[in-house]
This record gives structure tokens, C-alpha cells and sequence, in this order.
């Protein structure tokens, strides 16, 4: 079985519509006048985004995946073996195999699963979160840029924001005052030798990294301020000792928690061999499911970049995968 026009027509046009975060309304809109099923719902997410629910019969398996990508839009580029463009490997190329898998059980004659489409799932889940327990069912498979290798295991994420405050002085007097850059600069050497996270036999080493910062002094004044974001990709070993160290109470140091998800395993469906990833997902938000596996086509290692891109091989490999799993439930 090799991709329909239908569904190369399809991938063409969703990645010419900009659905970066916040902006993937139009998409849905779209989509809910592209896509067949015998039942299709939207749902008001809260933020102006929509969820989209396409069932045929009571669903036994679920397919989900995410509306929104990660900024800038980038428009598609097309060769003969595969696209680039935003979007094409995280996570529209997963959704269209979705999709296609669907039509292909469809035409089988089968009738007891659904796709889901959510919004937000890059700026924490939104979507997932506001559909949780809407749906039950004995198995969720989200898509992801995962090889086509179903994931065992993947990291938890924990996210704060931080402030740091200084004391300005004339930067020609630096002992008179305390420059919050310094003492950002203070925090993170710490967090690299100090805390000492250990390494998790299944998802090895805790990682950071830091968004969003922000320190508008003149350069002639000791920076009264710094404020930034603080993301950790968490391990089963570390994920309770970074809450703990981040707790700590630090003098002139504001902390936020703003939340994250705890590292899961996940099912790895009978006939494939799993791997544990350093990512994050919808997965864990999304309750009224007995198991739950991460498979998709497409590499992380792409994703985000702007370079990111997809051969058309990977999306018919995974259709093909997703038809499996299906069938491995009973």
C-alpha cells in the first residue's frame, strides 16, 4: 500500500495553514470541512483553540495527536521521497497517518475506534487536558516523531519561573551592589554541580534548559533584575529530588512551580520492540484509558528545527503500524 493522492492532497494543504501555538484554530476549522467520518465533533478547549473528535462506532482504540506546532511557521517545501516544512514531522505527518489508517480500516470494514486532534499540546497540554475523561477506551495511541518505535518510557518535565533580584549599583562600584546576572549565573553553576541528579537506569541523565530570559539593566548599572523560565526533563531517579532542590529557599530568589507531568512507561503493543525517549506528550494528561503507547513517524531529532522534515516511506510505515496495533487488540 503506497500514500493516495487524496492523502498527499490533504498533508499539502494542512501544512500550508499556519497552526503554531495559539493559532491553531484555523486548522480545526478547516479540518472539521475536509475530513469524513461518521460522527465529528469539536469541542471549545477554553483559549479560543478547538478539539477535534472523528469516531467510527465505540471506539475500542483511540488515535490522537496534536493540532498545534512549535513556531515559526515555515511553509511546505515538497520533493519526490518526502516534505519539509513546520509541522510535517511534529505532529501533522502523525495525524495524517492517523488518519489514513483510519480510511484504510474504514474500507475494511471496521468500526470501533476514533481519532482525536487536540490543540496546545506544545504549551503544556492544553487540549489534552481539557478533553481528559471525556472518552474511555481500552487503548490511546498518540503520535509522536518516535521512529516508528513505540516508546517504553519517557521523561517527566517540571516547569518554574524565576526571578532574581539584585541590588543596582554603578557597575564601575560592583562590591557596593549585586547584580542579578551574577546571581543567575550563581544559580545555574549550582544546579550543574550541586544538585548531582543521579542516573536513571532506564531514562539516564536529568536535563534543563532555560526560555524566556529576560534582564533589561543599561550595562553601566548592576542589573536590578532577571526573570526566565527553567525547564527539566526528569528521570524516574530525579524526579521528586528536582522538585525538592527547586523548593529550597534562596535569599533575593523568587520561584514559581508552574507544574509538568511525572515520567511514565509506557505499553509497547505485542510484535514491536520499545525505547524509552527524553520527550514529553499529551499521554499522561489524557485520562479514561487502560493502556497507552507513543508511536509515530518521523525523528525528534528533526522536530523543532528548521530543518524539519519527513519521508513519505515513514508515513506509510507508520499507517501500516498503526493498522497493527489496532488489530492487536481484541
Amino acid at each position: 500500500m503506497t500514500l493516495s493522492k487524496e492523502i498527499l492532497d490533504l498533508f499539502e494543504e494542512v501544512l500550508k495553514i499556519d497552526s503554531t501555538s495559539g493559532r491553531e484554530r484555523a486548522l480545526a476549522e478547516f479540518l472539521m470541512e475536509r475530513l469524513e467520518a461518521p460522527v465529528m465533533e469539536a469541542f471549545e478547549v477554553g483559549d479560543g483553540t478547538l478539539n477535534l473528535l472523528l469516531q467510527w462506532g465505540k471506539p475500542k482504540v483511540v488515535f490522537c495527536s496534536h493540532l498545534d506546532t512549535v513556531p515559526p511557521y515555515i511553509p511546505p517545501v515538497f520533493g519526490h521521497d518526502g516534505v519539509a516544512g513546520r509541522g510535517a514531522c511534529d505532529a501533522k505527518g502523525q495525524w495524517i497517518a492517523m488518519y489514513a489508517a483510519c480510511k484504510e480500516l474504514e474500507r475494511r470494514g471496521q468500526d470501533s475506534f476514533a481519532l482525536l486532534l487536540v490543540s496546545g499540546e506544545e504549551i503544556g497540554s492544553v487540549g489534552a487536558k481539557a478533553f481528559s475523561g471525556s472518552l474511555k477506551a481500552p487503548l490511546l495511541v498518540i503520535g509522536e516523531p518516535t521512529d516508528n518505535i513505540p516508546v517504553s518510557a519517557a521523561k517527566g518535565t517540571k516547569s518554574y519561573d524565576l526571578r532574581f533580584v539584585g541590588e543596582p549599583f554603578h557597575s564601575g562600584y560592583p562590591d557596593k551592589g549585586r547584580s542579578a546576572v551574577e546571581m543567575f549565573m550563581d544559580f545555574m553553576i549550582g544546579l550543574e554541580i550541586e544538585a548531582d541528579f543521579p542516573v536513571d537506569k532506564v531514562l539516564g541523565e536529568t536535563t534543563w534548559n532555560v526560555g524566556m530570559l529576560r534582564s533589561d539593566n543599561p550595562k553601566n548599572i548592576l542589573c536590578p533584575e532577571l526573570t526566565c523560565q527553567l525547564y527539566f526533563r526528569t528521570t524516574f531517579a530525579s524526579d521528586k529530588l528536582v522538585q525538592k532542590w527547586m523548593e529550597r529557599r534562596r535569599p533575593g530568589i523568587e520561584v514559581i512551580a508552574r507544574g509538568g507531568d511525572d515520567p511514565c512507561e509506557y505499553y509497547v503493543p505485542e510484535g514491536f520492540k520499545g525505547k524509552p525517549v527524553a520527550f514529553g506528550s499529551d499521554a499522561p494528561h489524557l485520562a479514561g484509558f487502560e493502556l497507552k503507547t507513543i508511536c509515530g513517524p518521523g525523528s525528534i531529532f528533526v522536530a523543532h528545527r528548521d530543518d524539519e522534515s519527513i519521508k513519505f516511506d515513514d508515513i506509510q510505515t507508520a499507517i501500516d503500524n498503526y493498522i497493527k496495533i489496532y488489530d492487536s487488540v481484541r
